[in-house]
């Protein structure tokens, strides 16, 4: 079936008992010797870090990426699996389907339980990340946890310890596994992909305030002032804030601060309904909303924007555009 690459980054599939806790320290040889081999299929391993995922830092983020595209750039390999953290796998696998250009698919997993206990999904996990690794073409970046395949764009953790801990709530499921098959039963949209970024010494900041009720402006202001250059604000509801936040929101894209508008609520797109501080003032006043991309996932469209370009009116275009997976990313990025 196909020549796989496990691409190992650490998180709960790769921890043990530390003491007072779990911690990741197994390398990817030892995640691979829990997990039974689908027939046909063969691994290698590229050990590139081992850490909670807590503890991520845009340059591992960007050091995957590129591991990524360097594993690619050998037509023989048929396809990659990641072992990845579930606390911030969304952010990482968002990422990289920004980027991908290769009808081969990524295929993130990991795992709720550590490894070697007797209720561990790892070893589950792993085998059907691998059945899809060598089966699946032209669908991106993909997720498969818990017997089920999850677009990267959307998909986020909706459980905090439960096995079944992923889920796009906004769109229907994108495939299943079982009895050694893998059956897609949609195909997502995604923007065509954006080029490589270059290695920054600093990557830019990129910051997520949350606005609650009895919310002001004073943690965005100190975001600004701190040296964000870009903002996720989360509203309530559709997207809405209040007027004094409008303020702040204009002040800091006077700035040249990018700032995306997205929501706490769990499902539905930001929509411009309401004034008085809502998605209509916050767009006027210059924030980009996120369709149905929550926090993580937009901070990251952000971040791959301010990493394209300097231009803040590029920025923002290039934003609105991964945005939107029906729009095409110009080439000229």
């Amino acid at each position: 079936m196909g020549r796989i690459v496990v691409i190992s980054t650490g998180g709960t599939i790769a921890s043990r008992w530390q003491g007072s806790g779990f911690a990741a320290d197994a390398d990817g040889s030892e995640v691979i010797a829990t997990a039974p081999l689908p027939e046909g299929v063969t691994v290698e391993v590229v050990d590139l870090f081992s850490v909670n995922s807590p503890r991520l830092t845009t340059a591992h983020q960007l050091t995957l990426l590129r591991t990524v595209h360097e594993v690619l750039a050998d037509p023989g390999v048929d396809g990659i699996v990641v072992t990845h953290g579930t606390d911030t796998l969304e952010e990482s696998a968002f990422l990289l389907d920004l980027h991908h250009h290769d009808p081969r698919s990524v295929v993130f997993t990991g795992s709720q339980r550590p490894m070697g206990t007797a209720d561990g999904d790892g070893p589950g996990n792993l085998y059907d990340a691998l059945l899809t690794a060598a089966n699946t073409r032209g669908l991106g970046v993909l997720i498969a946890f818990a017997g089920r395949v999850h677009a990267a764009r959307g998909t986020v953790k909706t459980q905090a310890v439960e096995l079944d801990a992923f889920a796009d709530p906004s769109k229907e499921l994108l495939g299943k596994i079982g009895f050694g098959k893998v059956t897609v039963l949609r195909t997502p949209q995604r923007p065509a992909p954006l080029p490589l970024p270059a290695m920054p010494e600093l990557p830019p900041r990129v910051d997520v305030v949350v606005h609650h009720a009895d919310g002001d402006p004073l943690l965005l202001n100190a975001a600004v002032e701190a040296g964000a250059r870009g903002i996720v604000l989360v509203g309530t509801g559709a997207g809405n804030a209040t007027p004094e936040i409008v303020d702040a929101v204009k002040a800091a894209v006077g700035r040249g601060v990018l700032v995306a508008l997205s929501t706490r609520v769990m499902a539905g797109p930001v929509t411009e309904i309401y004034t008085h501080g809502g998605a209509v003032d916050l767009v006027a006043a210059g924030a980009v909303p996120t369709g149905t991309l929550r926090a993580g996932q937009a901070r990251i469209a952000v971040l791959a924007a301010l990493l394209a370009t300097e231009n803040p009116v590029e920025q923002t275009r290039i934003l609105r555009l991964a945005l939107n997976a029906a729009s095409p990313i110009l080439a000229e990025v």
